[in-house]
């Protein structure tokens, strides 16, 4: 027999699990980089409008569908669907989003393990440990293969743990280290050359660039997917919160903090980099675009850290600490996906579910570790650009066209009894209905 389902016993806990699922490696690195490559605060506001706009009404679905049905993604899309082609299709989408998820969390560790590695460095240099230290910062199979076995094994005892003596209890603790240690990062940067820069490059608005298709594209991308949507972890997330809470309230809260802590990612990283650039460390790629992705965190910054002299070291660890608590608190989330199902679905143990589904996804890992350039961008071109859009598109269309409008309704109430006669009802059901499957639709084909 299945364990008993968990809850978030406040919601301070949801709210940082949430928000923790939704900040990961790419608001730090892709948020920033992206704003100042399309028009600066031009991208910041069209992203703070479509956040809200359009990725807003998609995380309610999830979380109005996931607190209905108190269960994971399979079962929760198949207790709105009414006859067998919707239950057919609700398995369907619940199990290609544990498939999409879990290949997600197989390329994440591999990136998450570059992080603990590179935490590792400034440590290694400090206790005068050379070959150790140079052995972290290259690139090789070896080093990534252990600290891909490391980063999983953090995860699943997480995980194993339960979603209160786990989740929450974790996710309470990392996110406020997270965000902590990002704000001393950044007054520590402003203090340096070349930081007021990259602070003008981030927020001088191009407003001439506000209409551009491109920019709008971008940053309608950024805003669902910076979110967590699609793949069911937000779902997950949904059907632990108590029937008390507010749900259109705790829905807005998680948006307003990925939006904060990815707003706040900008103030360091933009700044970090023109104070690279004044050290003299190349920011700028073959095209003339700033450097982004993996590239800027394990070469551009460490190459800034390494000219600091001694401070350097204590910046660099901070700085990594920092990725490694982003890269944690969203690895949790996905592992909860197909964990949840095997729990609820097959009768497994949590422990037991968790060390066996952490073990395959580690060893997928592995495989994408010893065949990097041919399987590594195909596993992230396929979950992020082709899976996950689409999973997120039918979840719409069930809330909006499959599930009955009186039974969401009444899920809404039970935490907000005004709800009917609330701005929120009045304008999300037609939003999820026409104009969040368009938006993601434009995403796709862009």
């Amino acid at each position: 027999m299945a364990a008993p389902r968990g809850e978030f016993t406040s919601r301070f806990g949801f709210l940082m699990a949430a928000s923790g699922s939704a900040v990961g490696l790419g608001n730090i690195w892709g948020f920033p980089t992206n704003t100042a490559s399309n028009g600066g605060a031009a991208f910041l506001i069209a992203y703070l409008v479509l956040t809200f706009a359009l990725a807003y009404p998609a995380l309610m679905a999830e979380l109005i569908i996931g607190r209905h049905a108190r269960s994971n993604a399979v079962a929760a899309l198949k207790a709105i669907a009414p006859g067998r082609p919707s239950r057919l299709l609700a398995v369907f989408i619940g199990l290609m989003g544990i498939l999409t998820v879990s290949f997600i969390l197989s390329f994440y560790a591999i990136v998450s393990g570059w992080m603990i590695a590179f935490f590792f460095d400034p440590i290694a240099r400090l206790l005068g440990m050379e070959g150790l230290a140079q052995w972290l910062v290259q690139d090789t199979a070896m080093r990534n293969s252990i600290f891909v076995i490391v980063f999983m094994l953090l995860t699943i005892f997480i995980i194993s743990a339960g979603v209160k003596d786990g989740i929450e209890k974790w996710s309470s603790r990392l996110m406020p280290s997270l965000i902590l240690i990002l704000l001393l990062l950044i007054l520590y940067v402003f203090t340096l050359p070349g930081a007021m820069d990259g602070l003008r490059a981030y927020l001088i608005p191009d407003f001439s660039r506000i209409t551009d298709p491109q920019l709008l594209v971008d940053a309608m991308g950024q805003a669902f997917f910076s979110l967590s949507l699609g793949v069911g972890t937000m779902l997950v997330y949904g059907s632990y919160i108590s029937k008390d809470e507010n749900l259109p309230v705790v829905g807005s809260l998680v948006a307003l903090l990925d939006v904060g802590i990815a707003v706040l990612a900008g103030l360091l990283i933009l700044p970090a980099m023109y104070v690279a650039l004044a050290n003299g460390v190349e920011i700028f790629d073959a095209s003339g675009g700033l450097i982004a992705g993996p590239g800027l965190i394990v070469s551009v910054l460490p190459a800034l850290f390494n000219n600091m002299g001694a401070v350097g070291i204590l910046v660099a660890a901070a700085f990594f600490v920092l990725m490694t608590i982003a890269s944690l608190t969203s690895s949790i989330s996905m592992l909860e996906v197909p964990v949840a199902y095997s729990v609820e679905n097959h009768g497994a143990g949590r422990r037991t579910a968790a060390l066996a589904i952490g073990s395959i996804i580690t060893l997928i890992s592995l495989l994408i570790v010893f065949n990097f350039d041919p399987l590594f961008d195909l596993v992230v071109n396929f979950t992020t650009e082709r899976s996950q859009p689409l999973l997120s598109l039918f979840i719409c269309i069930f809330v909006a066209w499959i599930w009955r409008r009186n039974d969401i309704l009444e899920e809404i109430k039970q935490g907000c009894p005004q709800a009917e006669a609330g701005l929120f009802w009045k304008i999300w059901p037609f939003y999820v209905k026409f104009i969040c499957p368009v938006a993601i639709l434009v995403v796709y084909f862009q």
